[in-house]
């Protein structure tokens, strides 16, 4: 039986897991960084999945060196249009408020991927052992370390396991946690929409009683100079309705959309691949055990209605790299209970807030009741006309509350 050693094993290799690697890159600590499934090699492509990084996420990229190079393939978001169908309310954010040059970038996940891993293999080096594809079937912890046993029979010995691996963590598994679950009986539309007009970097989501219908401005590629303004669509429904829409042809889905929308960008002239993902809510009961924490979707999932899951996740990547710096510094222990639970304390806020407020967004906006629809309409008027309430509103979305802890 091949053993490896590490100082630390983050399982996980997705944007989460592989920006810790880079935010500890200047440590020299040895990371094994393990992953079920190789690095896709995406090409860039009109119709290509974004993710919308929020301020707070575009500073921890700027910080780990990432960020010039995503700024160019990165489209602004400058201003939000939040409205509910066949209601005047209406709120809206912009960037001037905050004296920021946009509220937020809407990124190719591809581009993220391929600037973390060039850190990663550019600055690492020596440190980092890519063990993928490669699954975790085992864990032993002792005083001392951990050993984690892949499925390929190798073992790997730690000082520290970061568990990475998504909403569904196998390591969640392996210690015998539990999660809470909600199920929203949702499923996401997740694709892109060519537009006859320039969203001119406003984000528009509109509520409907099935659920938020989001348009989001995309980054342009060359060839869409004259094939209309391509933009992100994440359209939420009941899960059977989203299995529907997604069978229709082309034509009708986009009828589908457009009617749903309505036309502040004009016709939706042309639609991408369709994707749906079920929705829920999963938040682990933990996230340090001893020798092992959790961050990113495996410490907490969330549902997509304000684009908070990948941000919080990198506020909890910032959280853990600034711990685990002191740590190696004073070539502490890694593993040590007291820093772990420190890490778990410090997140505890952040996470609840977020975690709450998108669970408020979604149930609000998706009841049908009509004392609650007076009220969610009021809502709206009250966000966009009273000043402390739309201040409390735009912290959050900027991901600036949790950036700190």
């Amino acid at each position: 039986m091949r053993e490896l050693v590490a100082d630390i094993a983050i399982v996980g290799g997705g944007l989460v897991g592989t920006s810790l690697a880079v935010a500890l890159a200047h440590t020299q600590l040895k990371i094994a960084l393990i992953d079920a499934v190789a690095p896709p090699a995406n090409a860039a492509s009109w119709d290509e999945r974004c993710i919308a990084l929020n301020d707070g996420s575009r500073r921890i990229f700027q910080n780990l060196g990432l960020w010039d190079t995503l700024r160019p393939q990165a489209e602004p978001i400058t201003a939000t249009h939040i409205s509910e169908r066949g209601r005047f309310g209406v709120a809206r954010f912009t960037a001037a408020e905050t004296g920021l040059d946009a509220l937020g970038y809407n990124t190719p996940l591809r581009a993220v991927g391929a600037a973390l891993l060039g850190q990663a293999q550019a600055r690492l080096q020596s440190h980092l052992q890519w063990l993928c594809p490669a699954r975790v079937t085992g864990l032993a912890l002792d005083p001392r370390g951990a050993k984690l046993t892949l499925d390929d029979g190798r073992v790997v010995a730690v000082k520290l396991v970061v568990a990475a691996d998504g909403a569904s963590s196998a390591l969640r598994g392996l210690l015998g946690f539990n999660a809470d679950v909600r199920d929203y009986q949702q499923s996401a539309i997740v694709t892109a929409v060519r537009v006859q007009r320039d969203p001119a970097g406003v984000a528009y989501e509109r509520f409907t009683p099935d659920g938020p219908f989001a348009v989001l401005p995309k980054p342009r590629l060359a060839s869409d100079v004259a094939a209309g303004h391509p933009c992100s669509l994440i359209w939420t429904l009941p899960t059977a309705r989203a299995e529907d829409l997604h069978a229709l042809a082309e034509a009708e889905f986009i009828a589908a959309a457009q009617h749903t929308f309505g036309e502040r960008l004009g016709r939706f002239t042309g639609i991408g691949k369709r994707i749906v993902y079920p929705l829920q809510r999963t938040l682990s009961e933990t996230l340090s055990a001893p020798r092992v924490v959790f961050c990113g979707n495996a410490a907490q999932s969330l549902h997509p209605v304000a684009a908070q899951g990948f941000n919080l996740g990198l506020r909890d990547v910032a959280a853990l790299a600034a711990r685990l710096t002191e740590a190696a510094a004073q070539d502490a222990d890694l593993g040590d209970g007291r820093l772990l639970a420190d890490y778990a304390a410090s997140r505890e806020d952040d996470r609840r807030r977020t975690a709450d407020f998108t669970d408020q967004l979604v149930r609000l906006f998706s009841n049908r009741v009509p004392v609650v629809s007076s009220l969610r309409h009021l809502g709206l008027l009250a966000m966009d006309l009273m000043p402390p309430a739309k201040r409390a509103v735009m912290q959050q979305n900027l991901g600036h509350t949790g950036l700190a802890a």
